[in-house]
Protein backbone atom coordinates (compact mmCIF):
# COMPACT_ATOMS: atom_id res chain seq x y z
CA UNK A 1 0.00 0.00 0.00
CA UNK A 2 1.42 3.43 -0.89
CA UNK A 3 1.49 6.26 1.65
CA UNK A 4 -1.22 8.10 -0.29
CA UNK A 5 -3.62 5.11 0.00
CA UNK A 6 -2.93 4.40 3.66
CA UNK A 7 -5.45 5.79 6.17
CA UNK A 8 -4.26 4.31 9.49
CA UNK A 9 -0.67 5.06 10.48
CA UNK A 10 -0.58 3.61 14.00
CA UNK A 11 2.67 1.84 14.86
CA UNK A 12 2.86 -1.92 14.68
CA UNK A 13 4.08 -4.06 17.57
CA UNK A 14 7.63 -4.25 16.21
CA UNK A 15 7.78 -0.49 15.69
CA UNK A 16 6.47 0.15 19.21
CA UNK A 17 9.02 -2.26 20.68
CA UNK A 18 11.79 -0.42 18.81
CA UNK A 19 10.47 2.94 20.01
CA UNK A 20 10.33 1.78 23.62
CA UNK A 21 13.91 0.53 23.36
CA UNK A 22 15.46 3.45 21.47
CA UNK A 23 13.25 6.41 22.47
CA UNK A 24 12.74 7.45 18.85
CA UNK A 25 11.49 6.27 15.49
CA UNK A 26 12.32 7.70 12.08
CA UNK A 27 12.92 9.12 9.61
CA UNK A 28 9.29 8.77 8.48
CA UNK A 29 7.95 10.31 5.28
CA UNK A 30 5.10 12.75 5.93
CA UNK A 31 5.22 14.65 2.61
CA UNK A 32 6.83 14.03 -0.76
CA UNK A 33 9.82 16.39 -1.11
CA UNK A 34 8.09 18.44 -3.82
CA UNK A 35 4.98 18.91 -1.65
CA UNK A 36 7.09 19.87 1.36
CA UNK A 37 8.97 22.47 -0.67
CA UNK A 38 5.72 23.94 -1.96
CA UNK A 39 4.18 24.02 1.52
CA UNK A 40 7.24 25.61 3.12
CA UNK A 41 7.44 28.25 0.38
CA UNK A 42 3.81 29.17 1.14
CA UNK A 43 4.26 29.10 4.93
CA UNK A 44 7.33 31.32 4.93
CA UNK A 45 5.51 33.90 2.79
CA UNK A 46 2.67 33.90 5.36
CA UNK A 47 4.76 34.07 8.54
CA UNK A 48 5.52 37.84 8.36
CA UNK A 49 1.76 38.54 8.55
CA UNK A 50 1.28 38.56 12.32
CA UNK A 51 -2.18 40.12 12.29
CA UNK A 52 -3.69 36.94 13.79
CA UNK A 53 -0.65 35.54 15.64
CA UNK A 54 -1.43 34.89 19.31
CA UNK A 55 1.84 36.36 20.62
CA UNK A 56 3.12 39.93 20.15
CA UNK A 57 6.02 40.43 17.77
CA UNK A 58 8.09 42.19 20.46
CA UNK A 59 8.67 38.80 22.16
CA UNK A 60 11.92 38.36 20.28
CA UNK A 61 14.65 36.17 21.73
CA UNK A 62 18.15 36.71 20.42
CA UNK A 63 18.15 33.54 18.30
CA UNK A 64 14.98 31.66 19.14
CA UNK A 65 12.09 33.90 18.12
CA UNK A 66 9.58 32.83 20.75
CA UNK A 67 6.93 35.11 19.26
CA UNK A 68 6.82 32.48 16.51
CA UNK A 69 5.84 29.72 18.94
CA UNK A 70 2.46 28.17 18.11
CA UNK A 71 1.99 29.60 14.64
CA UNK A 72 -0.22 26.56 14.02
CA UNK A 73 -2.86 28.73 15.68
CA UNK A 74 -2.86 31.27 12.83
CA UNK A 75 -1.25 29.62 9.75
CA UNK A 76 -3.55 27.06 8.16
CA UNK A 77 -0.84 24.85 6.64
CA UNK A 78 0.69 24.50 10.11
CA UNK A 79 -2.76 23.76 11.56
CA UNK A 80 -3.06 20.97 9.01
CA UNK A 81 0.43 19.75 9.81
CA UNK A 82 -0.13 19.12 13.54
CA UNK A 83 -3.34 17.22 12.67
CA UNK A 84 -1.75 15.04 9.94
CA UNK A 85 -2.83 11.42 10.30
CA UNK A 86 0.70 10.33 9.40
CA UNK A 87 1.87 12.05 12.60
CA UNK A 88 -1.08 11.88 15.01
CA UNK A 89 -1.79 8.17 14.53
CA UNK A 90 1.78 7.27 15.40
CA UNK A 91 1.75 9.55 18.45
CA UNK A 92 -1.52 7.96 19.62
CA UNK A 93 0.21 4.57 19.46
CA UNK A 94 2.67 5.85 22.05
CA UNK A 95 0.58 8.15 24.27
CA UNK A 96 -2.87 6.60 24.10
CA UNK A 97 -6.13 7.71 22.47
CA UNK A 98 -6.51 11.23 23.96
CA UNK A 99 -3.70 13.55 22.87
CA UNK A 100 -2.94 17.30 22.90
CA UNK A 101 -0.53 19.34 20.80
CA UNK A 102 0.69 21.92 23.30
CA UNK A 103 3.54 23.69 21.48
CA UNK A 104 5.08 24.17 18.06
CA UNK A 105 8.43 25.82 17.32
CA UNK A 106 10.64 26.59 14.35
CA UNK A 107 14.29 25.53 14.50
CA UNK A 108 16.24 27.38 11.79
CA UNK A 109 19.98 27.01 11.33
CA UNK A 110 21.94 29.37 9.08
CA UNK A 111 25.53 29.27 7.82
CA UNK A 112 27.95 29.72 10.73
CA UNK A 113 25.35 28.88 13.41
CA UNK A 114 26.50 26.83 16.38
CA UNK A 115 25.28 23.32 17.06
CA UNK A 116 22.80 22.81 19.90
CA UNK A 117 24.10 21.45 23.20
CA UNK A 118 23.30 17.91 24.26
CA UNK A 119 20.15 18.13 26.33
CA UNK A 120 17.04 16.41 27.69
CA UNK A 121 13.76 18.04 28.71
CA UNK A 122 11.18 16.56 31.08
CA UNK A 123 9.26 19.59 32.38
CA UNK A 124 10.66 22.28 30.01
CA UNK A 125 11.56 24.41 33.03
CA UNK A 126 15.11 24.39 31.64
CA UNK A 127 15.07 27.97 30.34
CA UNK A 128 11.83 29.42 31.78
CA UNK A 129 12.65 28.20 35.34
CA UNK A 130 9.04 27.06 35.70
CA UNK A 131 7.57 23.71 34.61
CA UNK A 132 5.67 24.04 31.35
CA UNK A 133 4.16 20.55 31.49
CA UNK A 134 3.23 18.54 34.57
CA UNK A 135 2.26 14.88 34.46
CA UNK A 136 -0.10 13.59 37.17
CA UNK A 137 1.72 12.11 40.14
CA UNK A 138 2.09 8.36 40.52
CA UNK A 139 1.55 6.99 44.01
CA UNK A 140 2.26 10.41 45.49
CA UNK A 141 5.55 10.80 43.63
CA UNK A 142 6.21 13.16 40.71
CA UNK A 143 5.74 11.31 37.45
CA UNK A 144 8.61 10.98 35.00
CA UNK A 145 7.50 13.44 32.38
CA UNK A 146 8.54 14.58 28.96
CA UNK A 147 6.74 15.14 25.72
CA UNK A 148 6.65 13.44 22.36
CA UNK A 149 8.36 15.71 19.87
CA UNK A 150 7.72 15.33 16.15
CA UNK A 151 10.55 17.16 14.41
CA UNK A 152 9.84 17.60 10.70
CA UNK A 153 12.48 18.63 8.18
CA UNK A 154 10.94 21.50 6.19
CA UNK A 155 14.23 21.61 4.23
CA UNK A 156 16.82 18.89 3.77
CA UNK A 157 18.65 18.34 7.07
CA UNK A 158 22.27 17.35 6.40
CA UNK A 159 25.62 16.88 8.09
CA UNK A 160 26.70 20.23 6.65
CA UNK A 161 23.67 22.35 7.59
CA UNK A 162 23.30 21.06 11.15
CA UNK A 163 21.16 17.92 11.35
CA UNK A 164 19.96 16.46 14.65
CA UNK A 165 22.07 14.05 16.66
CA UNK A 166 20.45 11.38 18.85
CA UNK A 167 21.64 8.94 21.51
CA UNK A 168 19.40 5.86 21.30
CA UNK A 169 18.15 4.35 24.54
CA UNK A 170 18.93 7.34 26.80
CA UNK A 171 15.33 8.48 27.36
CA UNK A 172 14.62 6.83 30.74
CA UNK A 173 17.28 8.52 32.84
CA UNK A 174 17.68 12.27 33.25
CA UNK A 175 21.25 13.52 33.34
CA UNK A 176 20.02 17.08 33.93
CA UNK A 177 18.06 18.73 36.74
CA UNK A 178 15.67 21.28 35.28
CA UNK A 179 15.05 22.82 38.70
CA UNK A 180 18.57 24.27 38.55
CA UNK A 181 19.10 27.66 36.92
CA UNK A 182 20.97 28.53 33.73
CA UNK A 183 22.37 32.01 33.11
CA UNK A 184 21.18 33.69 29.92
CA UNK A 185 23.93 35.46 27.98
CA UNK A 186 23.10 36.52 24.41
CA UNK A 187 26.79 37.30 23.83
CA UNK A 188 27.57 33.60 24.24
CA UNK A 189 25.58 32.69 21.13
CA UNK A 190 27.91 31.30 18.43
CA UNK A 191 30.95 32.02 20.60
CA UNK A 192 31.58 28.80 22.57
CA UNK A 193 33.37 25.58 21.66
CA UNK A 194 32.88 22.39 23.61
CA UNK A 195 35.35 19.58 22.98
CA UNK A 196 36.28 21.26 19.70
CA UNK A 197 32.69 21.65 18.47
CA UNK A 198 30.89 24.99 18.25
CA UNK A 199 27.89 24.39 20.53
CA UNK A 200 25.45 26.34 22.69
CA UNK A 201 21.83 26.46 23.77
CA UNK A 202 20.43 29.72 22.39
CA UNK A 203 22.30 31.87 24.91
CA UNK A 204 22.43 29.31 27.72
CA UNK A 205 24.99 26.68 28.70
CA UNK A 206 23.09 23.45 29.26
CA UNK A 207 25.98 22.00 31.25
CA UNK A 208 24.80 24.18 34.15
CA UNK A 209 21.89 21.76 34.61
CA UNK A 210 24.02 18.62 34.89
CA UNK A 211 23.31 16.55 37.98
CA UNK A 212 27.00 15.64 38.03
CA UNK A 213 29.15 18.62 36.99
CA UNK A 214 31.98 16.23 36.04
CA UNK A 215 29.84 14.04 33.78
CA UNK A 216 30.18 14.21 29.98
CA UNK A 217 27.82 12.83 27.35
CA UNK A 218 29.20 9.66 25.77
CA UNK A 219 29.15 10.77 22.16
CA UNK A 220 30.29 7.33 21.00
CA UNK A 221 26.61 6.35 21.49
CA UNK A 222 25.37 9.14 19.21
CA UNK A 223 24.58 9.28 15.51
CA UNK A 224 23.65 12.12 13.14
CA UNK A 225 20.10 11.91 11.77
CA UNK A 226 20.15 13.07 8.15
CA UNK A 227 16.63 13.68 6.79
CA UNK A 228 15.11 14.69 3.48
CA UNK A 229 12.62 17.52 3.35
CA UNK A 230 9.17 16.16 4.26
CA UNK A 231 10.49 13.51 6.66
CA UNK A 232 10.02 13.55 10.44
CA UNK A 233 11.46 11.87 13.50
CA UNK A 234 9.33 11.10 16.57
CA UNK A 235 11.17 11.03 19.91
CA UNK A 236 10.82 11.49 23.65
CA UNK A 237 12.10 14.89 24.77
CA UNK A 238 13.96 13.01 27.52
CA UNK A 239 16.13 11.36 24.84
CA UNK A 240 19.66 12.81 24.72
CA UNK A 241 19.68 14.96 21.58
CA UNK A 242 21.67 17.79 20.04
CA UNK A 243 22.52 19.17 16.62
CA UNK A 244 25.64 19.76 14.58
CA UNK A 245 26.88 23.27 13.76
CA UNK A 246 26.14 24.65 10.29
CA UNK A 247 29.37 24.36 8.32
CA UNK A 248 27.78 24.39 4.86
CA UNK A 249 27.54 26.95 2.10
CA UNK A 250 25.96 30.38 2.30
CA UNK A 251 23.16 29.20 -0.02
CA UNK A 252 22.11 26.41 2.32
CA UNK A 253 20.01 26.66 5.46
CA UNK A 254 18.13 24.18 7.62
CA UNK A 255 14.58 24.58 8.83
CA UNK A 256 13.05 22.17 11.30
CA UNK A 257 9.56 22.40 12.78
CA UNK A 258 8.83 20.72 16.12
CA UNK A 259 5.31 19.83 17.25
CA UNK A 260 5.04 18.65 20.86
CA UNK A 261 2.36 16.23 22.10
CA UNK A 262 1.22 14.95 25.52
CA UNK A 263 -1.81 12.99 26.80
CA UNK A 264 -4.76 15.16 27.82
CA UNK A 265 -4.21 14.45 31.54
CA UNK A 266 -0.92 16.39 31.46
CA UNK A 267 -1.27 19.94 32.81
CA UNK A 268 0.17 22.48 30.37
CA UNK A 269 1.66 25.74 31.70
CA UNK A 270 0.41 25.15 35.28
CA UNK A 271 0.00 28.45 37.11
CA UNK A 272 1.67 30.39 34.32
CA UNK A 273 0.43 33.58 32.69
CA UNK A 274 3.59 34.55 30.79
CA UNK A 275 6.40 32.31 29.50
CA UNK A 276 9.76 34.07 29.82
CA UNK A 277 12.79 32.43 28.21
CA UNK A 278 15.56 33.01 25.65
CA UNK A 279 15.54 36.73 26.36
CA UNK A 280 11.85 37.20 25.51
CA UNK A 281 8.41 36.69 26.97
CA UNK A 282 4.99 35.62 25.67
CA UNK A 283 1.65 36.20 27.41
CA UNK A 284 -0.69 33.20 27.33
CA UNK A 285 -3.92 35.24 27.14
CA UNK A 286 -4.82 33.85 23.71
CA UNK A 287 -3.16 30.46 24.11
CA UNK A 288 -4.94 27.12 23.79
CA UNK A 289 -3.69 23.56 23.40
CA UNK A 290 -5.21 21.54 20.55
CA UNK A 291 -6.89 18.16 20.99
CA UNK A 292 -5.52 16.21 18.01
CA UNK A 293 -6.96 12.79 18.94
CA UNK A 294 -9.78 11.53 21.13
CA UNK A 295 -11.24 13.91 23.69
CA UNK A 296 -10.34 16.04 26.69
CA UNK A 297 -11.90 14.33 29.72
CA UNK A 298 -9.98 16.32 32.33
CA UNK A 299 -10.74 19.99 31.67
CA UNK A 300 -7.46 21.18 33.22
CA UNK A 301 -6.10 22.92 30.12
CA UNK A 302 -7.21 25.80 27.95
CA UNK A 303 -8.28 24.26 24.63
CA UNK A 304 -8.38 25.88 21.18
CA UNK A 305 -11.10 24.22 19.10
CA UNK A 306 -10.30 26.36 16.09
CA UNK A 307 -7.44 28.53 14.95
CA UNK A 308 -7.43 32.32 14.72
CA UNK A 309 -8.35 31.93 11.03
CA UNK A 310 -11.31 29.64 11.76
CA UNK A 311 -9.55 26.38 10.89
CA UNK A 312 -11.47 23.75 12.87
CA UNK A 313 -9.34 21.21 14.71
CA UNK A 314 -11.15 17.88 14.21
CA UNK A 315 -9.52 15.23 16.46
CA UNK A 316 -8.67 11.81 15.09
CA UNK A 317 -10.82 9.07 16.61
CA UNK A 318 -10.38 5.31 16.55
Amino acid sequence: MSTSEQTDFRLGADELEKFERDGFIGPIKVYEPEEMEERWNTIRRQLPDRSRAIYPDDALGAVTNISNYDRHLDVDLLSEHIMKAEIVDRVVSILGPDVLCWRTEFFPKYPGDEGTDWHQAATFANASKKPQIMWPSEEGRPAFGGTITVWTAFTDSTLENGCLQLMPGTHRHMNYDESLAMDYDPNAINSREKDGVKRGFFGYDYRQLQKDPNWKPDESQAFPLVMKKGECVIFWSTLMHASLPHTGSNKDYRMGFAARYVPTQVHVYPGTETVAEYGGGIPLDNYGAVVVAGEDKYGINRIAKESQTGYVFAPRRF
